[in-house]
């Protein structure tokens, strides 16, 4: 006696599928950043609690954990995390817009012709508002950040150049080299080097002299070309690696440029560092013009060649070299087989990111006019790569905000908090930043859209293909 086995005997039903798709209540995601939100409250208590003792190593964790103030930190967070969770369906279903009887019945004849009107009269006017609102948005901008010193005091000033400035020409530069093209970089921080060491050099401030000196205007050329150069140097042989592979290298080009500023006294004055780098100036027949002390000037230059640089890369954005490494970061495999020389324009992307950090470097050099190792630590570059995360990957707005923001609360918090305590701040914003919007502050749109893809289950090579077995819900 025989049996046959049908092919139908092993197919699962849809039950079995829904029961296997289906999540425990503690495998949600609100549940993990309820948790994540819960750890960051107790990271702050404990930040923000007694200083610690060298005789007693728990003394900090004894006095903060063991009061009620803990009590209270962690009901704040799950407050926090009530209203991120159910405050936004909770406004939606009271608060937004109602659809009533007579809109349901009406809809199928009304909806088409509304539709195709609203479709014409956004044709006919989109192009002027888009133009007029570009233009009116970007004067409103630049005529608050030109009058924005004169409303704050000196120190603030500084802060604004020394900074939030430095720092957002630094994150204007890695996120084309992150957030365009998808590569890795943990030594960006070494061209900035080079940059400040170039206007060193070519100035007469260091201990070789040049062949000729130049005013700090005239090199920033040479600086830019220096670290185009020192890019291309680095990605050539390199950038066939990828993910984490290409991060140690660029982290280990980071290190030999510290350790030989630090090593060669002879040509960087080494640990000494540099001192009396001439400061920008302006000398053409009648206009005799110095940058010196006052932070100001320096301001409205910095915000001259971040404008330049913004315009510049935003063309560059949406040019055939901006949609090629977008092509390389999604799926770099694909863009070769399609026929883009990835490394090519992964080259590019690199030498271009290393030259924006020379200019800033160059802009560092002149102002501080004293520049040392000490100055290019691989902690710049780590807070360069999170700020440029913090704002939001390939978004070049979002990037800026971020920056500034994240360059201005260290000082902004140094009147009540401990100088060693202000990155675990930085730390627990980053964790609470990353739990409820991975995308950043302001993310590109094609960013945004990736996440809810995958947040939804169909990230994958085929961006628009369901999972088997259907849409997961």
């Amino acid at each position: 006696m025989t049996t046959t086995t049908t092919q139908t005997d092993f197919a699962p039903t849809a039950a079995t599928l829904a029961k296997l798709r289906r999540k425990r209540w503690y495998q949600h995601p609100m549940y993990g950043r309820l948790v994540g939100t819960v750890a960051a409250a107790v990271l702050l208590d404990v930040m923000s609690g007694p200083q610690g003792s060298r005789e007693d190593v728990f003394f900090s964790l004894d006095k903060t954990l063991g009061s009620m103030r803990v009590v209270w930190w962690i009901i704040g967070a799950v407050a926090l995390w009530a209203v991120m969770e159910f405050g936004k369906p909770l406004y939606q279903r009271f608060l937004g817009p109602k659809v009533g009887p007579l809109d349901r019945l009406t809809s199928p004849v009304t909806g088409p012709v509304k539709a195709v009107a609203a479709q014409a009269r956004a044709k006919t006017a989109d192009w002027r508002r888009i133009i007029w609102v570009r233009l009116g948005f970007s004067a409103v901008v630049i005529g608050l950040l030109i009058l924005l010193p004169n409303l704050l005091s000196t120190f603030w000033n500084q802060v604004l150049v020394n900074e939030v400035a430095i720092y957002v020409l630094l994150a204007i530069g890695l996120n084309v080299v992150i957030g365009w093209a998808g590569l890795l970089d943990l030594g960006f921080i070494a061209f900035f080097a080079i940059g400040a060491y170039s206007t060193a050099y070519w100035t007469g401030a260091m201990p070789v002299d040049p062949p000729f000196k130049l005013n700090a205007f005239l090199v920033i050329p040479v600086a830019v070309a220096t670290c185009l150069l020192a890019g291309l140097l680095l990605g050539a042989p390199t950038l066939r690696l990828r993910g984490d592979y290409l991060a140690i290298v660029t982290l280990g080009f980071h290190e030999i440029i510290y350790l030989i500023a630090k090593n060669a006294d002879g040509f960087t004055n080494g640990p000494r560092g540099v001192q009396g780098i001439s400061n920008f100036g302006i000398h053409i027949g009648p206009i005799d013009y110095d940058w010196e002390l006052d932070p100001v000037p320096y301001w409205y230059l910095l915000i001259g060649i971040a404008t330049i640089l913004i315009i510049a890369f935003l063309r560059l954005e949406h040019s055939r070299v901006g949609r090629a490494w977008t092509a390389i970061r999604e799926d770099e495999v694909a863009a070769s087989a399609t026929g883009v020389p990835t490394v090519k324009f992964k080259l590019m992307a690199f030498a271009i990111g290393a030259s924006t950090s020379g200019i800033a470097g160059v802009a560092y050099a002149s102002k501080a006019r004293f520049i040392s190792p000490e100055s290019f630590l691989l902690l710049f570059s780590v807070l360069v790569v999170a700020y440029v995360i913090f704002g939001g990957m390939g978004s070049l707005w979002g990037v800026i905000i971020g920056t500034a923001f994240l360059a201005w609360l260290p000082q902004y918090m140094k009147d009540w908090v401990d100088p060693n305590d202000r990155f675990m701040y930085l730390g627990a914003l980053l964790i609470i930043m990353m739990i409820y919007r991975p995308q950043g502050l302001i993310p590109s749109v094609r960013r945004k859209r990736e996440l809810s893809m995958a947040k939804a289950g169909l990230g994958d090579a085929d961006a628009m293909s369901e999972p088997a077995g259907g849409r997961m819900t």
